[in-house]
């Protein structure tokens, strides 16, 4: 990661520290484009939120390969209990450069509510990012 950029980065990350992440979608989706975007594998980030919805810790959680990345709705669970987390947004790349969610993806989110829900930990988004485009699953209906 070049210096620039990981400037960059440390400066939007700083923004979400100081008020409710969603309150600046813009920073938050320019955040995960510099983070993840144009990646030759998949990550797999959480965004680990106060009661507030201000960033606590941003960090990846798996990593994968081309096409794939594995992740273990324990693991989350467990992070989020660490970080002592309200509320998760979590994302992922398409090496691909296609933002579009397969239904894998779709049926994942649900299993990560689902487990997030039983520790009270909130789901407020997952997103999907590509070359061009960045798709939330909170702005479709689908979280």
């Amino acid at each position: 990661m070049d210096i620039a950029r990981e400037l960059l980065l440390r400066d939007l990350a700083a923004q979400m520290h100081h008020g409710p992440v969603l309150d600046s979608p813009n920073t938050l989706r320019e955040w995960l484009r510099l983070r993840c975007a144009g990646l030759e594998h998949e990550v797999f980030l959480g965004l680990f939120l106060d009661a507030h919805h201000r960033l606590l810790v941003g960090q990846e959680l798996f990593r994968g390969t081309l096409t794939q990345t594995s992740v273990y709705p324990r693991e989350l669970v467990k992070e989020a209990l660490r970080h002592n987390a309200a509320a998760l947004i979590v994302a992922h790349n398409h090496p691909s450069g296609v933002a579009e969610p397969s239904r894998a993806d779709e049926y994942l989110t649900q299993s990560l509510k689902t487990a997030l829900a039983l520790v009270d930990v909130r789901l407020l988004d997952h997103f999907v990012v590509g070359c061009d485009a960045i798709v939330s699953f909170a702005e479709r209906g689908m979280v």
